[in-house]
């Protein structure tokens, strides 16, 4: 009978990792800085346990800095009408001091000798030529931290510096760093963090939840005033969950009078993605393309660049 027991209990773990071609059981830590004990254990899931490397968790958190000239921004977004549409907004998005923030992260984990490629990443952001008359994406704080463990199992971490990463302009928009991350071997734990701050509040980064290498965990957290109005195009995937909640966010925080700060309404989505593989043809990116204000539309990041956290 305990033998039974057992054999059912191994039955439903190998269940719970061949469900569907993707595990269901295990989740890595969203908090960076410290990879969790399920995260060094960990070596892929159904035809992933073949891959050289895997991305444990990678994340996109946007927020908007919102100028202190923002004015009747406490319409909501129910109050909009076809009626009152062409006038909703006005004088309302202050474009010359709306500051949009991206905050990545990317945990990746080395399975194999041959998987220390993976290591190495491309940033692609917006960094116009002069002869655009566009302010600039300003990517900065990037931090990259190697986790090993050494023969008494302990874990020893460093830290990679981040001078003579190279810039590549890929085109007249566009520019790559390249990102190469050394001495790194199987089991190995990298993770990055940086930022980018843009001063294109109408425009927003896509969300790609595929990479090149499987992938646990893909997260975006976008909190968007309510007065701008965004088509947001999630993928249809029962991999893919994807909510929007009515927010609140401040600005105006460091007012010298002392009053409470001024706030708007927001619209605040999060799409998360578990257990994506490489080939999964039905998974899309998140994008989103401005409704109001009517904008130009910037241009779109060159076909084909390798990239592992905003497209």
């Amino acid at each position: 009978m305990i033998m039974h027991s057992f054999l059912r209990i191994i039955v439903l773990v190998v269940a719970l990792f061949a469900f569907g071609g993707r595990a269901v059981a295990q989740l890595p830590n969203e908090k960076f800085g410290k990879p969790s004990k399920m995260e060094w254990e960990f070596v892929g899931w159904g035809d992933a346990t073949r891959a050289d490397a895997i991305v444990l968790c990678k994340t996109m958190r946007t927020t908007y800095q919102l100028s202190d000239r923002l004015t009747n921004s406490n319409q909501s977004y129910t109050e909009i009408t076809y009626d009152n549409l062409p006038d909703f907004g006005k004088n309302e998005l202050d474009e010359s001091s709306t500051l949009v923030k991206y905050e990545c992260c990317l945990r990746t984990k080395i399975l194999t000798p041959e998987g220390a490629r993976h290591a190495n990443i491309d940033i692609t952001y917006f960094d116009a030529d002069d002869d655009v008359d566009l302010a600039m994406d300003d990517l900065w704080g990037l931090k990259i931290k190697v986790f090993t463990k050494n023969a008494k199992g302990k874990v020893v971490k460093r830290t990679v510096s981040t001078d003579g990463f190279v810039k590549e302009r890929v085109d007249s928009n566009y520019v790559v760093m390249h990102v190469v991350v050394p001495d790194v071997e199987a089991g190995s734990i990298i993770e990055y963090q940086y930022n980018i701050t843009s001063a294109r509040p109408t425009f927003l980064y896509d969300w790609t939840f595929q990479e090149c290498i499987p992938t646990v965990r893909s997260k975006c957290d976008i909190e968007v005033p309510a007065f701008m109005l965004f088509n947001m195009n999630a993928p249809i995937d029962r991999h893919i969950k994807s909510t929007v909640v009515a927010g609140r966010l401040a600005y105006d925080v460091g007012r010298p009078d002392l009053k409470k700060p001024k706030s708007c309404p927001t619209n605040h989505y999060t799409i998360v993605g578990d257990y994506i593989l490489p080939e999964d043809d039905t998974v899309a990116p998140f994008t989103s393309q401005i409704v109001k204000p009517a904008v130009t539309p910037p241009a779109t990041i060159p076909a084909g660049r390798p990239h592992l956290k905003i497209q």
